[in-house]
């Protein structure tokens, strides 16, 4: 039997969902007919239970997607979708250690909480007063307000919070997450993953130029997409609508020992802001040189090299004269194999 107060999911015969927390004294009032609660508790989940008009409910207990979609919202949420492919990449599981900031709504924050358990902690971060209030109330109707997850209302300009040091994985969902990365290497275990969030191609290029000026490696960049299916067997078809683009995931890892000319290296907490910014406008100068050389080599009919001979040093640039077949596995040196991960 249900208890009083426990989350559940309804649906309808037509596949109409409703989910809300069992109240005995609150029926339901649907276009179905009003369903009552104590037939709905009776009912247990997997069961059935039926309106004054006859019509049939299906009783579930909620998912954390089911979650993540109904919870109530005022800004744009981070999909399911998406959501599992972060949290996987992220390494997210019982007793780590998170740091987030842009709680928004909460989706991500409810998913974070949800897989790092009791024993867990999740730091999340958000600078608008109302935002960080739903997000708690979002948490709490999700069941998941028992200390696991501690907000900030702060801005992270100013840091992250001293509780979260040294934390296992970190997220950011903020509009321009290349400003934090000193913030973002100092807050993380030597190696952790980080993830980020971008809707645009021109704030992901923005993010990995600071990436490569950075002590980070191992980035990778992604976009999920789930195309469903009509689960009709005689007529079996795409969906006529879908979810597409919702935005950019990038991530990497805090890279040891970390990026630094100097023959000496520092420690990843000892980088300045200043230094990350001079290499990030040095990386973007480079690239509009090369661009430029490039050009100007196809106007007077040349061929443009491939990589810039600055990135490897002298004479370790890739061998133009190579043969595609002597190179191992058939890959000329210097190119990408597109089976990699």
């Amino acid at each position: 039997m249900i208890s009083e107060g426990e989350l559940v999911l309804l649906v309808s015969p037509k596949g109409k969902r409703y989910m809300r927390r069992l109240t005995l004294r609150e029926p339901l009032h649907t276009g179905d007919g009003r369903l009552d609660m104590s037939s709905v508790q009776e009912a247990g989940f997997g069961g059935y239970a039926t309106t004054h008009l006859g019509r049939d409910y299906l009783v579930l207990k909620p998912t954390l997607h089911d979650m993540c979609k109904n919870l109530k919202r005022q800004t744009q949420i981070i999909y399911p979708k998406d959501i599992g492919y972060i949290c996987m990449r992220l390494s997210i599981g019982p007793g780590a250690r998170v740091i987030e900031a842009g709680s928004g709504s909460g989706s991500m924050t409810l998913a974070l909480a949800w897989y790092v358990g009791p024993t867990g902690k999740v730091y999340t971060h958000e600078r608008r007063e109302e935002f960080r209030k739903l997000c708690g109330r979002n948490l709490a109707w999700a069941g998941l307000d028992d200390g696991r997850v501690q907000q900030y209302d702060r801005d992270i300009a100013d840091g992250f919070a001293e509780e979260s040091a040294n934390a296992d994985a970190l997220f950011l969902d903020v509009r321009e997450p290349w400003e934090y990365l000193e913030l973002a290497a100092g807050a993380v275990k030597p190696g952790a993953p980080l993830g980020f969030l971008l809707p645009t191609v021109n704030q992901v290029s923005d993010l990995v130029r600071g990436l490569q000026a950075g002590p980070f490696m191992d980035v990778e960049i992604a976009e999920i997409l789930v195309r469903r299916y009509k689960p009709v067997p005689d007529r079996l078809r795409p969906a006529d609508r879908m979810i597409a683009h919702t935005g950019f995931l990038v991530f990497c890892r805090a890279a040891v020992p970390p990026f630094d000319p100097e023959p000496v290296r520092k420690s990843v907490h000892e980088i300045p802001v200043g230094d990350f910014r001079a290499a990030s406008a040095r990386a973007s100068a480079r690239e509009s040189a090369r661009d430029s050389a490039r050009e100007a080599m196809r106007e007077a009919g040349g061929c443009a090299p491939l990589s810039d001979p600055d990135e490897f040093g002298p004479d370790t640039g890739p061998d133009m004269g190579t043969d595609v077949g002597d190179a191992p596995n058939g890959v000329r040196d210097g190119a990408q194999d597109l089976d990699g991960e």
